[in-house]
């Protein structure tokens, strides 16, 4: 079975604030071991299911190498796309909920395809269903100061 690791937080803790929108708002480090054999590339999403609107999009990546294992903290893997998230922006956009603790789950899906055409915000999730042999997750918390 697939597993996400961070080097930044654990799974289920508070994500640190220089991950967010109150410090540096950059990426933290993930890593992944246990991939399916037959993976041949990774997609990840970053989410906020505890948005006063719904699900909050954070990060969307897709075309990572089924070579890589890890990515290092404010970085994106050569060859990877993104696709515009909730704050209107391609980068990665760190928590910054407007009251009380929120979730943010970190999605890593193992697919069975090297490259993703015609990919959106709108389609995204859909897109990756189709070509998801495993994913593998790890959910951070945090509350602004």
């Amino acid at each position: 079975m697939m597993k996400l690791n961070s080097e930044n937080f654990v799974d289920n803790g508070s994500i640190p604030s220089e991950f967010t929108c109150d410090e540096r708002n950059i990426s933290p480090q993930l890593s992944w071991e246990d991939v399916p054999d037959e993976t041949k590339s990774f997609a990840l999403s970053v989410t906020d299911p505890d948005a006063p609107g719904g699900m909050w999009i954070h990060w969307l990546v897709y075309d990572i190498s089924k070579e890589l294992r890890k990515i290092e903290k404010n970085s994106l893997p050569a060859g990877a796309k993104e696709v515009e998230n909730d704050f209107g922006k391609k980068p990665y956009g760190g928590p910054c909920p407007p009251s009380g603790t929120h979730r943010y789950f970190f999605t890593l899906y193992a697919l069975d395809t090297e490259r993703l055409e015609g990919v959106s915000k709108r389609n995204f999730f859909d897109k990756i269903e189709e070509r998801t042999i495993e994913k593998a997750e790890i959910k951070g918390l945090y509350k602004r100061r």
